[in-house]
């Protein structure tokens, strides 16, 4: 369960630091919009290094949690509800990190 709160943070931080500046380029915001991008985009590289594994083992499990919370920020975020290959896609994007984080391994 850690494993996986962490990576949903470090997904988040990810999230906020890459919408940030969408929000200044796209969107007409503030360029003080970046200060907290920076601030977040640290944030995930060091929440990456507190993994437990292997660095190509996170980053890969990452993945498939970096497009779940995608999903979920669509939804909460741009108000565009998931369709139902969304949810199915995103599911087996998290099966697919258990596997790579929970599967047994030698010492």
């Amino acid at each position: 369960m850690k494993t996986l709160l962490l990576f949903l943070v470090t997904a988040l931080a990810e999230i906020v630091g890459c919408y940030l500046p969408y929000l200044w380029l796209r969107k007409e915001g503030s360029a003080w919009l970046l200060v907290p991008a920076a601030a977040s985009l640290a944030l995930f590289a060091w929440l990456l290094t507190l993994h437990p594994t292997a660095s190509g083992r996170v980053y890969a499990a990452y993945g498939g949690v970096y497009v779940t919370m995608a999903i979920a920020w669509l939804w909460a975020v741009d108000a565009v509800k998931p369709t139902r290959w969304d949810l199915l896609g995103a599911g087996l994007c998290l099966a697919g990190m258990a596997v790579i984080m929970f599967a047994p391994r030698a010492a």
